[in-house]
């Protein structure tokens, strides 16, 4: 399993409800904040595509198309996804040009899970994230197979959502 975390946060609500739910699960880690991803320059329509950009973006689109699963976990901001797991989808754009790649092709058939942590209303504010995930996993060929929404604010909270807690147990209990 391959989780991609959205968190500028070390050690925050979206990484310990992402830790409980993958328990004792063989997993390999992306944290967003650890790598330079730049921001998409859309140039679909230029007469020479897209040009090749100094960043990390490769390193971490190599590593994802190893696996069969992914899990996006992301802090609730502003009722969408983190800034950087944001830039992250927004590259993939990108890839999809990138005929070495065979982005499209390879990403068809994953299993994708979603993790996202808010507020106190986040089970309900939530809600459009989880249909934003939904239409990139139809669109890219993907499963969203399931999510849970965590609610926490200040570091800890979420541990303390016990919904969320219960639902990660399920979840986890089901990949072993």
């Amino acid at each position: 399993m391959f989780i991609i975390q959205g968190s500028s946060r070390e050690g925050g609500n979206t990484e310990q409800l992402t830790e409980r739910i993958t328990q004792g699960i063989e997993v390999e880690t992306v944290r967003l904040r650890d790598y330079k991803i730049m921001p998409i320059v859309d140039e679909r329509h230029a007469s020479e595509g897209f040009q090749a950009v100094e960043d990390d973006m490769n390193q971490i689109v190599e590593a994802m198309l190893n696996h069969d699963t992914l899990l996006l976990a992301t802090p609730l901001y502003w009722y969408g996804m983190s800034g950087q797991m944001k830039l992250f989808i927004d590259r993939w754009s990108q890839c999809l040009r990138d005929d070495s790649l065979q982005f499209k092709e390879r990403m068809q058939g994953k299993k994708v899970y979603v993790v996202i942590v808010g507020g106190p209303k986040a089970k309900l504010t939530a809600l459009a994230l989880v249909q934003q995930f939904k239409h990139i996993c139809d669109f890219m060929g993907m499963t969203l197979e399931d999510y849970i929404i965590g609610r926490g604010t200040k570091p800890g909270e979420v541990l303390h959502d016990a919904e969320a807690i219960a639902e990660a147990h399920v979840l986890n209990t089901s990949w072993r």
